[in-house]
Formats: C-alpha cells, sequence, structure tokens
C-alpha cells in the first residue's frame, strides 16, 4: 500500500509555515521600541524588513535580515524560529533543523518550533521526527493537526500500530478533516484490518478534500479490495481514481489486472495501451499483457512483448522459458527450442523447461536432440509412458529400427490406454520393424 502522500506531507509544511506567522503575532513580545533608542530602532527595521520579505515570499532577503537580528539578539527564540522557517522555504533543511533547535533550547514551550522541527525531519528522517513531534503533541494535547504529524513520523518509521493510535485520536478530536481519516485508513490497511480500512476511507469520502485527495481514498479502497480480490468493486474504485488522475500508469497496469481478473480481456488490453504510452512499461506490465494474449490464444502478438521483457530483466531464467512456451503454442519449434535451451541453461534443476524442450526438439524434427533430452529429463524426474512412444518414433525417425522397436514395445507393455491414437500407431510400426528386423 502508499505509504502517506508527499503532497499532503508538503501540504503539512505549507499550513505549518503560513501559521507561524501568526504564533509570532501571537507572542504579545513585539520588538522594543524606545524613542531615541538606535539600536532599537535599527532592529525594529530588521524585523519590519524581514516581514516585509516574508509577505513578498523573499524568503532569502528574509533569511539575511533575521541573520543580522540576530547578530545582535542572539537570545530570541521567536526570531531563530522565524529564521528556520525562512530557511525551510529555501530548501536550507540542515540550516532550518538547527534555528528549530535553537528556538526550542531557549523556550521549550514553543510548540510551533517543535512542530516544524518535526516536519523538517519527516521526509529524511522520520525516525529523528517523532520525538520533536511527540513533545508537540505532549505539549498541546487537543491539537489534532500535532497527532496527525506525529502518527506520519511513526508510520513512516515503521511503527504502524502506534501510529493507529494517534491517527484515531487526531480523527477524534477533528472528525471532519479528510486527512486524518485517509491516514488511519491507510495505517490500518497496512496491518492487514481491510474492512476497518475500507471503512475510514469511505468516511474520508464523505468529507471536504480536494479532487487528488478524494481520488487517492478511491485508490486506496481499490487496493484493499484487490487485496480481498473482490475484483468487480475494486475495477470501479480504480476507474473512479483515473477519472480524476489519468496519468497514474501503476494504477492503469492495476486496473488492467483487475479487469484480467474478472475476464474482460479488451478492456484489460485498451487499459494496458493506455499505460505503456507513458512510455514506462515494466516487466509485470508486459507480463500481464502476455497472460491477455495466452487467455485469448494470440500466441504471436504475445511474442514481442516477452521480447521487451528479456531485454530489460536478461538474469530471470522464467522470461525466456515463457517465450519458448510461446513459440512451442505458436509451433515456431525453432525458436522454441533456442529460448527453453536458453532458459534450461539458466536453470538446469527446471525439469518443467526440460520437458517443454523434448516437445519443442521433436516439432523441429531433431530427433537425436529429442532423445538426449528425454535421457536428461529421465534422469530428475520419472516419465510418462508416453515418452517410450517418444523415443520409439526418434529412433523410427533416425532409421535406427531395432531401437525404435524396443521402445515400441515397452511402450505397449506400460500403457494401459488401448484406444489412444498412440496405442495403434505403435502397434502397426512394431508389426512393421519385427519383419524389418527379421530380414536384417
Amino acid at each position: 500500500m502508499r505509504s502517506v502522500s508527499k503532497a499532503l506531507i508538503c501540504c503539512a509544511l505549507c499550513v505549518l509555515l503560513g501559521a507561524s506567522q501568526q504564533l509570532f503575532a501571537q507572542t504579545g513580545n513585539p520588538p522594543p521600541r524606545h524613542l531615541g533608542d538606535p539600536a532599537a530602532e535599527a532592529l525594529n527595521k530588521l524585523l519590519e524588513a524581514a516581514q516585509s520579505a516574508v509577505d513578498k515570499k523573499d524568503y532569502a532577503s528574509a533569511a539575511q535580515n533575521y541573520e543580522d537580528y540576530l547578530t545582535k539578539k542572539p537570545d530570541d527564540a521567536i526570531v531563530h524560529y522565524d529564521l528556520g522557517y525562512a530557511y525551510s522555504a529555501l530548501n536550507r533543511t540542515a540550516d532550518a533543523k538547527s534555528q528549530f533547535e535553537r528556538a526550542i533550547a531557549l523556550d521549550p514551550t514553543m510548540v510551533a518550533a517543535y512542530l516544524n522541527l518535526g516536519v523538517t525531519l519527516l521526509n529524511t528522517d522520520p525516525a529523528a521526527a517523532v520525538e520533536p513531534l511527540q513533545k508537540a503533541a505532549e505539549l498541546a494535547p487537543q491539537d489534532a493537526r500535532s497527532r496527525w504529524l506525529l502518527g506520519t513520523a511513526l508510520e513512516r518509521s515503521g511503527k504502524v500500530p502506534p501510529a493507529i493510535e494517534q491517527y484515531q485520536a487526531a480523527s477524534k478530536l477533528e472528525d471532519s478533516n479528510f486527512k486524518y481519516r485517509y491516514a488511519l485508513g491507510h495505517a490500518l490497511a497496512v496491518v492487514g484490518r481491510g474492512d476497518d480500512a475500507v471503512r475510514e476511507f469511505r468516511a474520508a469520502l464523505g468529507l471536504h478534500g480536494s479532487a487528488a485527495e478524494l481520488a487517492q481514498a478511491h485508490f486506496g479502497i481499490a487496493q484493499v479490495l484487490i487485496a480481498k480480490r473482490q475484483f468487480p468493486d475494486a475495477a470501479a474504485e480504480l476507474a473512479q481514481y483515473l477519472d480524476a488522475v489519468p496519468n497514474d500508469t501503476r494504477a492503469r497496469v492495476l486496473h488492467a489486472s483487475a479487469l484480467v481478473n474478472l475476464g474482460k480481456n479488451d478492456e484489460a488490453l485498451a487499459e494496458l495501451d493506455r499505460a505503456s504510452a507513458s512510455g514506462q512499461e515494466d516487466v509485470a506490465t508486459l507480463e500481464l499483457r502476455v497472460d491477455v494474449y495466452w487467455d485469448l490464444k494470440r500466441y504471436a502478438d504475445a511474442v514481442p512483448y516477452l521480447q521487451r521483457a528479456a531485454t530489460l530483466a536478461p538474469g530471470d531464467a522464467e522470461i525466456p522459458a515463457r517465450l519458448g512456451r510461446t513459440y512451442l503454442q505458436a509451433k515456431d519449434y525453432a525458436n522454441a527450442v533456442h529460448w527453453l535451451a536458453a532458459a534450461y541453461n539458466m536453470n538446469p534443476k527446471a525439469t518443467d523447461v526440460l520437458a517443454y524442450l523434448v516437445d519443442a526438439e521433436y516439432g523441429s524434427k531433431n530427433y537425436g536432440a529429442t532423445l538426449k533430452a528425454l535421457d536428461a529429463l529421465e534422469k530428475q524426474r520419472e516419465l510418462p509412458t508416453t515418452s517410450w512412444y517418444l523415443r520409439g518414433s526418434c529412433y523410427d525417425n533416425l532409421g535406427q529400427a531395432a531401437q525404435a522397436l524396443g521402445a515400441y514395445q515397452k511402450f505397449l507393455q506400460v500403457n494401459k490406454d488401448e484406444n489412444s491414437d498412440m496405442y495403434f500407431a505403435a502397434t502397426a510400426r512394431v508389426r512393421e520393424l519385427s519383419r524389418e528386423v527379421k530380414k536384417r
């Protein structure tokens, strides 16, 4: 399943940074304005210039003004916090972290500093983000956003059960927030609580989310339903998701897979065509298309996609094996031999591949090679009774009458089906070969 969307995390960061200006305004600690005090006047001007730069999103200028201010007044926790905010906007993550930590050292009760420190660490080191976000949640236990961010850090650190507790707390504090219900649904899906996850995703769909966010809820439901093999409903959810996010190639492939499971092969191929328009087909996508062509018995159509897969994964013995089987189904025996032999050389323990190679060699009229493949296969597993007929036919075609007669006779001894074509053919050849061997 998907982790919490980066877009949601970025949104959280924007909300927090926007709120930082409000938090500063609410501190009740504006810079001193002593008439006739040039030093205080200079500090006032630096903060005013910084605020003006922030309003214009000129964060580089804002950061410079905050830095100049702190050279004169280094123990101002709020300005360290605002400098961290400016650094965050400039993607100077390490510098932002340092400033938020300095603000916390000067004012250990500054909730916003803990929050922004946690958000700064969330993408690069979620485990490190847990501690400051935990502190923010302790200082502001009624703040749903703190709980949600803490849950996100815990989930990204692989601690999903405690993350669920935080998401539940956030949803309880603010049950109309889409992000909190979606995050809870996602985490529940991760731990295998599919029914609970779907309930939360559906609850999220009833809230005010953006079109992209609502689409993610449909996608989350679809993934749970696919895991439960409820393909009709999963396909419907994916269709709704793709209406909103038509360029998601992975979702299109997932939709195609659901359609294949519903037997809707033509629709699945159309979906795979849309996915391949991105030019980013992977081996799994190519093999899914091959599954469809096999189901439709369109073996020749499957070949180029398997060849592409073989190029993408040259060390995967399963791909040449399947390519060989596909050529075998298409009665292109020469190519079948080539690919099955390649697959067998990559994995000599693959007895099923060797069995197909026997068929391909025989179809190619390579009777000597067929006998060698039969000998190799017999060393690895017990052969069916029909193998004696096959041996007889190979010897027969090679003009080795005595060996052919012996193999046909062995087949007639062990064969129990006296109505098969092989039985009648072997019986006839035994009579003919017996006379031929006697004459010799």
